[in-house]
């Protein structure tokens, strides 16, 4: 057995992983790639365009590092490895993660874009994230929101997930894989249940069908606190798994995974390109989390941590950006310019993105902290000598 592969199956199932911040950032450069290729129309460029289309497959790796991330401790406490996050303690750290810069990207959007629709039930919809039940409520500047609305409702579902295996633990945590594989499975059927939806909703834009890109991070999380075993050694391979995202990302290309432009799939479609982001996203994240992640070159280098570190920021804000790089320098869109444009809403997507980390995010976090630190201060027997349990300012913000 490699020793690569032992390290990081006895890593504590907290413990931070710089490679994957790297990973997050990625994602969202990914994300801001597949809108701004549709907006200056390179989407309609034969075969090439197809690829940029397909770069919306970003979402399912930030699927799958929140089901990893946030699975993580419940497949180590079924192991004996300590408790499980506590659920008051999860509502408040995704709160603090998810709602402060979005309620002000909404706020800035739906106040500031003249193209937003800024209705009352707009307002609220958005601000309540249930946009993807509330028909035309996804407006220009938030139309990428739909993935927050389905992350948020994973949020509130994991911890009956949590619940329904509660009962696989100690020798019997192993059936917990069979179990995730099953909930795969099963959500690979969503698109072809008929239900009734008002006029501008679908269905497959719900969590039950997403389900295979959370699975995939969760798998990757029972996998990396479980002894090293075949799956460890294939990870181990880098290129090896590369070349499985390779190919399952260039049979997303073809209409294997849905015609192309915004076309809705058959239902058939809908669950191959729901299988293939799941692999896509098993094979990228599998070397960073079941080998060896004390360093990568590339992901954990200083510029893919301070990405990963806005990749938040690049993500609410960057269609926002977008629609007025069009206008203030003087172009129209569908009508080319792709690599300019990208380049223009890169640079500009960062920098507000670097704003809002620093005026928004990492302030909420530290004022989240300070607020816990004097609930435990208050909670604390008079004359305790516990002392508080160091984080670095990365591993608090993952």
């Amino acid at each position: 057995m490699s020793t690569s592969a032992t390290t990081r199956t006895t890593a504590t199932p907290r413990s931070f992983i710089p490679a994957l911040e790297g990973m997050r950032g990625l994602a969202a450069l990914g994300v801001l790639v597949t809108h701004v290729a549709f907006q200056t129309g390179a989407t309609h460029v034969p075969v090439l365009g197809r690829i940029w289309g397909r770069f919306d497959l970003a979402v399912a790796v930030f699927f799958a590092l929140s089901g990893f991330l946030l699975w993580r401790s419940h497949a180590g406490a079924a192991r004996g490895m300590g408790p499980a996050q506590g659920i008051v303690r999860y509502w408040i750290s995704r709160a603090t993660r998810i709602l402060p810069a979005y309620w002000v990207a909404v706020a800035v959007v739906l106040t500031f874009l003249p193209t937003a629709n800024a209705s009352y039930r707009t307002w609220w919809a958005n601000l309540g994230l249930v946009q993807v039940f509330v028909p035309l409520t996804l407006t220009d500047g938030l139309t990428q929101m739909w993935s927050l609305s389905v992350e948020v409702a994973f949020y509130l579902v994991l911890p009956l997930l949590a619940f329904a295996l509660v009962g696989l633990r100690g020798p019997v945590a192993r059936l917990r894989v069979p179990a995730i594989l099953a909930l795969i499975a099963v959500s690979l059927t969503w698109a072809f249940v008929p239900v009734s939806t008002p006029g501008g909703i679908h269905h497959d834009n719900w969590l039950p069908g997403y389900l295979p890109w959370f699975g995939a991070g969760m798998l990757l999380a029972e996998l990396a606190v479980s002894p090293p075993g075949r799956m460890h050694r294939w990870a181990h391979h880098r290129v090896r798994m590369f070349l499985v995202a390779a190919v399952a990302f260039a049979l997303t290309a073809t209409d294997l995974a849905g015609p192309e432009g915004l076309v809705r799939p058959e239902p058939w479609q809908y669950a191959v390109k729901m299988a293939l982001g799941a692999v896509i996203s098993f094979a990228l994240m599998a070397p960073l989390v079941l080998s060896d992640t004390s360093s990568h070159r590339y992901l954990a280098s200083p510029l893919a941590l301070a990405v990963g570190r806005w990749s938040y920021g690049i993500f609410i804000w960057h269609l926002a950006v977008l629609s007025i790089v069009f206008p203030v320098f003087g172009l129209v869109p569908f009508t080319g310019h792709f690599v300019y444009i990208l380049f223009l809403t890169t640079v500009m997507s960062v920098a507000v993105a670097s704003a809002s980390y620093a005026l928004v995010e990492e302030p909420a976090r530290r004022a989240v902290k300070r607020w816990e630190a004097r609930v435990r201060s208050a909670d604390r027997p008079s004359g305790s000598t516990a002392s508080p349990v160091a984080t670095s300012a990365s591993s608090s913000g993952n």
